[in-house]
């Protein structure tokens, strides 16, 4: 007899209790709560026989992309190909998924749970698994039309409708459809009000389009439930750019210091990735951020030659560059151009397209050697999806080569740039600045006083 999970979706094995243990465990994964690997775990040590159980565990840790991670992938992936015999052809398509994905071809991983999907449309899971490592690979197009190809078929009636609302409004969001985006969003709050990446999803709407103040709302009325989950650490960051994008860098040092590194620091790499990111943007700015730099350098440092992953090389670059690594980052470069060369892997072309120019010029920064570093990156800023995570997580990119546009007095270039930041966000205090400190390097004090009045009335305001 074939069982079916709460979906519809068959499950090759004829155990009930098995498959509500990985249900609540799928649900942990999507509201980023308790402790998912865990409890399927416990589900598999009372059901080593578990297809599904197994394929799910392999999946979730997937989306970790970390080296110490790695050896507990391979090894479940192993235990679900142990009983490819007894998979249903669902499972099987899982079990393609992941073999791809640990033989490195991520692009491929993804058109094999696009063929479970196309088959079992409510398969919440490989919809799920599609999303976000589009996400991961910088996929802007597939983020959104992965859900837009099931979405007709779901609604209300269908268990976990609300997160693939969620996955939509983010889909939407880095497609520039804001207003459906935010739509999507809040209609999944309105059905699961602490589903954290739906908080996620419109506080991105209202990062693209300026709405500072009405973001630092929008997240301050619902942090008692956002910030209990393990989401908390990448939400935290997001508010953080709410007051940077204002000038309140008193506000952006509590959040860091009391939120975004607390001494409950788990080993998970976003916690690193957006202390990183958030330092450099300071950084930038001219913000003395003291002594910061040494822990966080000290977590990335272990890392530096794992090369899985390009984003997460840029922003251990950014720590060790910033904290006078030099050996810890010629370790880095040196593992990346040996990667670059030898492997086929998907994240090769991610490293030699954008992830290697942006460390070069992330040291090209910090030696002021300025013109070199906007040569770097005016050459593949158009091609800077590549390097996988959302618009706001890439726009330190562009951050990067307009302030050494500046500091290299090409001010022309430097005026482009910021006249373009600004066409896209009006509100914004650090736009407005870069518009002043360009026209002021050209000689024009008059315009230059104005963008600057411009900016001061903006953080009165």
């Amino acid at each position: 007899m074939t069982l079916k999970d709460c979906r519809g979706m068959p499950v090759s094995y004829n155990s009930h209790s098995a498959i509500v243990g990985m249900e609540k465990a799928h649900i942990c994964a999507m509201d980023f709560s308790g402790d998912p690997i865990g409890m399927i775990n416990k589900v598999l040590e009372d059901h080593p026989d578990f297809v599904m159980g197994h394929c799910f565990k392999a999946a979730w840790l997937t989306q970790t992309l970390e080296t110490r991670i790695y050896d507990k992938l391979v090894s479940t992936l192993k235990s679900a190909e142990a009983l490819w015999s007894k998979a249903n052809e669902r499972e099987q398509g899982h079990i393609n998924a992941i073999r791809a994905w640990v033989d490195g071809d991520f692009f491929g991983a993804v058109l094999h749970w696009e063929k479970v999907l196309t088959r079992y449309p409510f398969d919440l899971l490989a919809l799920q698994l599609i999303h976000l490592t589009d996400v991961l690979l910088g996929d802007v197009v597939g983020q959104r039309d992965c859900v837009a190809r099931v979405f007709a078929l779901w609604d209300e009636d269908v268990p976990g409708y609300e997160f693939v609302l969620g996955f939509y409004s983010f889909g939407l969001e880095e497609n520039a459809d804001y207003m459906q985006a935010e739509e999507m969003g809040r209609m999944s709050l309105a059905i699961r009000s602490d589903n954290p990446y739906a908080v996620h999803a419109v506080s991105h709407v209202m990062e693209m389009q300026g709405r500072q103040a009405g973001g630092i709302n929008f997240m301050k009325d619902r942090e008692a439930s956002w910030s209990k989950s393990h989401f908390a650490n990448h939400l935290w960051w997001h508010l953080s750019l709410f007051h940077l994008d204002v000038g309140q860098v008193d506000r952006v040092f509590d959040i860091y210091d009391n939120s975004l590194r607390t001494a409950q620091q788990t080993a998970d790499k976003y916690e690193e990735l957006d202390a990183a990111a958030l330092l450099w943007r300071l950084k930038l700015l001219g913000v003395d951020v003291g002594d910061r730099w040494v822990s966080l350098a000290d977590k990335w440092e272990p890392s530096a030659a794992d090369t899985l992953y390009a984003f997460n090389d840029v922003h251990a670059m950014m720590s060790f560059v910033s904290d006078g690594r030099s050996d810890a980052a010629k370790t880095l470069l040196s593992a990346n151009e040996r990667h670059i060369h030898h492997a086929t892997d998907a994240n090769t072309a991610m490293s030699r397209e954008i992830g290697l120019p942006f460390c070069l010029a992330l040291q090209d920064f910090e030696n002021e050697e300025y013109s070199t570093c906007v040569d770097r990156l005016l050459a593949v800023r158009y091609r800077t999806h590549r390097l996988g995570g959302s618009h706001a997580q890439r726009d330190i990119i562009g951050w990067t080569l307009l302030e050494a546009a500046l500091r290299a007095k090409r001010f022309n270039v430097a005026l482009a740039l910021a006249n373009e930041r600004c066409a896209l966000k009006k509100t914004s205090v650090q736009n407005w600045q870069y518009v002043a400190r360009a026209h002021k390097g050209l000689g024009d004090i008059n315009k230059a006083k104005k963008a600057e009045a411009r900016a001061q009335s903006l953080m009165a305001g």
